[in-house]
């Protein structure tokens, strides 16, 4: 379904790393392969990945691909994801400590 396939695209480190870089604003393929650590190739094939999903934008000047995050509330969706792991962790840590 489309809702899993865009859940699926989340699921890969890399483009959560690409996402956060895209938050501070709009970035060609090589600022973005610097931000975070990646090759250009591989940056490229992920944001392939988010731009079929609808998380970001692409625009061509010349020969460089600038992107931009179209999608704004992935970043809630994240921050969400984010805050029910910390809980888990936090009721984890409390079961750790009974034990002892």
């Amino acid at each position: 379904s489309a809702i899993a396939e865009r859940f699926k695209a989340l699921g890969e480190p890399m483009r959560l790393l690409l996402l956060e870089a895209l938050r501070r604003g709009e970035c060609s393929v090589g600022e973005l392969a610097e931000r975070t650590g990646g090759g250009q190739a591989n940056v490229s094939k992920h944001l392939q990945v988010l731009l079929q999903q609808g998380y970001v934008d692409r625009r061509k000047e010349g020969t460089t691909s600038w992107y931009r995050i179209t999608d704004p509330q992935v970043f809630r969706m994240c921050e969400l994801v984010c805050g029910g792991l910390e809980q888990e962790l936090d009721r984890k840590r409390k079961l750790l400590r009974r034990r002892k």
